[in-house]
């Protein structure tokens, strides 16, 4: 059992404070991995803010990439020395909505790791003299996390290890937006309000789709000029201007396909206001518990439009063609990332991004000579 140095979140609204934990070795069908990097997402600050719940004290980080170092039993797809990334969502396989190839909405994910922290067997493979800690996904903002096998992912030559961390969730949700869930369509029109590490994912792989026009949305000048280098044709500063009509000014309507990726009840009600008559409005940003959406109903029935969720996609098929979009060249990793951090700044990396000052996806670079 390695000890981890690790970021531990020990209550609401502290600092995650830097510990060693105890990891304990993988069982059945899981796969232990030494992070090489991890990302900082806005999921874990909703937690460390309180805005969801979650059990403490815990070690947070989803977004991993990694080298394995042990496999448990029936694990046969990896093995010790691969590089691998890893998805934030880890399908348990044996549930009603994995059978059904529904993995996004695992149940076991949800009420042993979201709701306990657990894995599948309702322990955590995580301790501090003898006290359980609770594991975020796979609690990856430390030197080595435990990983079921089914979200674990093997990186082909010429993928860079470090870069590939982001792949687990801000494209992996971001794919699962545009392709699982909105379906984006060859000429289609788009819009994608918030242009952080997930909105950014989207304009980029909603461009790869074949969509003709990408209109980003933000209050933030620099996140606009990068969603245009990802691949954004139109932007829209709706700290300036009225975004429902720009988008009618630049297109003539509203748009196929409006993406949120903020998670706000404004937010959620621009998507909808937004949408060409039959449009699809997919919502991927996760709001604090207990926001409702305010939408015209009356609006939805008559123009005949529809509302998605999406959290993340069906890692079976998801990650595989993230990683392909990715050996291809097809996204930009490099320009996806705008901040790094040292292990050691973990916790300043989770202060910059509540005071939305990292433009793109931040990245922690764990164990960086792994790469």
């Amino acid at each position: 059992m390695p000890e981890s140095p690790s970021f531990v979140l020990e209550a609401a609204n502290q600092p995650l404070r830097p510990d060693t934990v105890t990891v304990a070795g993988p069982k059945a069908e899981e796969v232990l991995v030494e992070v090489a990097a991890c990302g900082v997402c806005h999921t874990d600050l909703h937690v460390i803010k309180d805005e969801v719940a979650f059990p403490k004290p815990a070690v947070l980080g989803h977004e991993v990439s990694g080298i394995v170092r042990e496999v448990g039993e029936g694990v046969t797809h990896v093995k010790p020395g691969d590089r691998v990334a890893c998805s934030f969502i880890m399908p348990c396989g044996s549930c009603r909505h994995c059978q059904k190839g529904l993995e996004d909405i695992c149940e076991n994910f949800f009420n042993y790791n979201r709701l306990a922290g657990q894995l599948y067997d309702g322990t955590t493979r995580l301790s501090r003299n003898g006290e359980d800690i609770a594991m975020y996904s796979m609690a990856g903002h430390a030197s080595h996390c435990v990983v079921p096998s089914r979200a674990v992912f093997a990186l082909p030559e010429g993928v860079p290890l470090l870069e590939s961390a982001v792949l687990g969730c801000s494209l992996f949700t971001g794919y699962g937006a545009v392709s699982t869930v909105a379906g984006v369509q060859p000429g289609e029109t788009v819009a994608v309000i918030a242009a952080g590490g997930v909105g950014l994912s989207i304009i980029h792989l909603a461009r790869a789709a074949g969509a003709e026009r990408v209109i980003a949305i933000d209050i933030d000048d620099d996140k606009l000029a990068l969603a245009r280098e990802l691949g954004a044709t139109d932007v829209i500063n709706s700290a300036t201007a009225d975004p429902v009509a720009g988008v009618t000014e630049l297109l003539g309507h509203g748009v196929d396909v409006a993406f949120e990726a903020l998670g706000s009840v404004a937010t959620v009600k621009l998507a909808v206001d937004i949408l060409d008559d039959g449009g699809r409005a997919v919502l991927a940003g996760i709001a604090p518990a207990g926001h409702t959406m305010d939408v015209d109903i009356t609006k939805v029935v008559r123009r005949k439009l529809r509302i998605f969720g999406s959290f993340g996609a069906p890692a079976s098929t998801a990650m595989p063609e993230v990683i392909k979009l990715a050996a291809e060249g097809k996204i930009n990793l490099q320009k996806l990332i705008t901040h790094r951090f040292a292990f050691e700044q973990t916790d300043e990396a989770y202060r910059l991004l509540n005071e939305r000052k990292i433009l793109g996806r931040g990245l922690i670079e764990t164990n960086p000579e792994l790469a």
